[in-house]
């Protein structure tokens, strides 16, 4: 196995093991992210935060952060080795139980700002995109031909709250804070969201992944955010610099998961992960987590590239 050490830590390593992608345009790789929180499009941190001893969080996954850093590397990656026709994007900040919802919103995708208690500057954000009607079908139809319940989601359908007083639609912060760093405030690209499975099984959400697996070769760029260590009642584990050794030991746990080179044996220490002893710890619930099962889904049999190792931040590149 792989050494962890031999992984990108830094942004010489990580720009690196970029170049390194293969460019395969006929089947791109599926990719999980690291997707942030609001606290990357931010100038700094609501005063309420700062003054509650998260200054570690805000250097390290506020907008000058390795994060934001990483994401302004990777988006444009994406595009000049694939130059996809579209983006499906599953997010940890939106999950339906027994049906599958995908976004169809025609000509411009409304943003939900799915948080509270921000500055106003968080609540003025701008990421235009379009979607894609074409594909949003031929993914419930993907969804119902694996006997799933699947249908797709309009405009006029809310999907949650909105830190701005209503209930709303679109693509969620979990979505457009990190895309708009990653590719600009307009992008031309469609992008179809598709709800994770809110059983929060490892299972489950791996066959998610396998549903679209097939969309790859179509010239679609798949993509699964959340954060692997997410832990919002302990701001510890969201830093190295004030990690505790369990939080520290999961992280490696992960990676070490990940660099396992036999496909049958990295999906079961992938799956055991939910029982480590530093699982509950890093994740309270494991919505962050799951979409680390979508991306490997989409490409369960084939090799994997970590792009950087980042404690709590990982980016890994499925199918390679």
């Amino acid at each position: 196995m792989a050494n962890v050490v031999a992984v990108p830590s830094n942004q010489s390593e990580w720009r690196t093991a970029l170049d390194s992608l293969p460019s395969t345009p006929q089947k791109i790789p599926a990719f999980f992210f690291a997707h942030g929180s609001p606290a990357l499009a931010l100038a700094q941190m609501p005063a309420r935060l700062r003054a509650s001893g998260r200054s570690g969080f805000e250097q390290y996954q506020g907008p000058n952060g390795p994060l934001a850093n990483f994401l302004r590397d990777f988006g444009p990656t994406l595009l000049q080795k694939y130059n996809p026709k579209a983006v499906v994007v599953f997010s940890a900040h939106w999950e339906t139980l027994g049906e599958r919802l995908v976004t169809d919103y025609g000509d411009e995708n409304p943003l939900l700002m799915d948080y509270y208690g921000f500055p106003q500057e968080s609540y003025e954000l701008r990421f235009k995109s379009r979607g894609d009607k074409q594909l949003a079908d031929q993914i419930v139809s993907l969804y119902k031909e694996a006997g799933q319940l699947a249908r797709t989601t309009s405009k006029l359908e809310p999907r949650g709250s909105d830190g701005r007083g209503f209930e709303g639609p679109g693509l969620d912060h979990g979505v457009f804070v990190p895309f708009r760093i990653m590719f600009g405030e307009e992008f031309a690209i469609p992008v179809v969201q598709v709800s994770l499975d809110s059983s929060m099984s490892p299972e489950a959400n791996w066959k998610l992944g396998q549903v679209v697996k097939g969309l790859r070769e179509e010239n679609v760029l798949v993509l699964a955010g959340g954060l692997p260590i997410h832990n919002l009642r302990d701001f510890s584990s969201f830093t190295p610099d004030t990690a505790q050794p369990i939080h520290l030991a999961f992280h490696k746990a992960i990676l070490d998961a990940l660099l396992i080179p036999n496909a049958q044996e990295r999906k079961q220490a992938l799956m055991d992960l939910t029982k480590h002893p530093g699982f509950r710890p890093c994740n309270p619930r494991e919505e962050h987590f799951v979409p680390l099962y979508v991306a490997a889904g989409a490409a369960e049999d084939e090799n994997v590239k970590i792009l950087n190792e980042l404690y709590g931040i990982p980016t890994v590149a499925f199918g390679v």
